[in-house]
């Protein structure tokens, strides 16, 4: 992962390599605050637009494909945005094994893949093994926000989401107050497409990171096993 990684501020890019150990996000952005994460931003228009709205503010971008990540990284150091940093990578390795978990007040979360056929379904970003990877990087009282136009998987993620311990989850009537977050939710809105929007909280105490109940099964645990030594065998004459 060290070398797939790319990070980038207003005046500078690095990859994880370049980088010292623990990843500190905070050490790459000048001055403090809150966090706020989106992943998978796309071509970055929601993400932009709230980082120069509330420059008190720190914000991080996930986004895996290349050119969209390049188009955020030229649009943000031309608009001059220092509170943000834009990271591309796959996000839950990034989840996983490098971003510190309670990180953000927000997650953001806007028309991802749905992978709608049964046999790439497991690579959903929302899935009971991994949806305690994005919800563990929201601090105690942090809230969630997910859109879709795929109805059948806002359905599966409010179950989800719904099932997970401490965390309370309410469907969204209508569009957001400041209007469409991304390009796709504008496109769609004009088509008049349903959307599907929630807000979910973590009441979770701080250090709790439970697994959802359905996703246990997927945890592998490593072990060291005791090994006999083999019999010896007599060498017949």
């Amino acid at each position: 992962m060290r070398s797939s990684v790319t990070l980038a501020n207003r005046d500078s890019e690095r990859t994880l390599a370049e980088l010292t150990a623990p990843f500190d996000p905070g050490a790459l952005l000048a001055g403090g605050g809150p966090w706020e994460v989106e992943i998978g931003f796309g071509k970055g228009r929601y993400l932009l637009r709230r980082a120069l709205a509330a420059p008190g503010t720190r914000f991080l971008g996930i986004e895996v494909a290349a050119q969209y990540w390049g188009l955020l990284v030229e649009r943000m150091r031309r608009r001059g945005a220092r509170n943000l940093l834009a990271v591309r990578g796959e996000a839950e390795a990034l989840l996983a094994a490098l971003l510190p978990p309670e990180l953000a007040r927000a997650v953001h979360v806007y028309f991802p893949d749905p992978w709608p056929k049964a046999r790439h379904q497991r690579r959903r970003l929302f899935d009971p093994s991994s949806i305690d990877l994005v919800l563990g990087l929201l601090a105690p009282g942090g809230r969630l926000f997910f859109a879709t136009d795929h109805l059948r998987y806002g359905e599966v993620v409010a179950s989800l989401l719904a099932a997970y311990p401490g965390v309370v989850v309410t469907p969204r009537e209508g569009p957001w107050a400041e209007g469409p977050r991304t390009n796709y939710e504008a496109k769609y809105l004009a088509e008049g497409r349903p959307i599907l929007r929630l807000e979910a909280v973590r009441r979770a105490a701080a250090g709790e990171r439970p697994l959802h109940p359905d996703g246990w099964r997927d945890v592998a645990v490593g072990y060291r096993l005791s090994v006999p030594e083999p019999a010896t065998r007599e060498v017949m004459a």
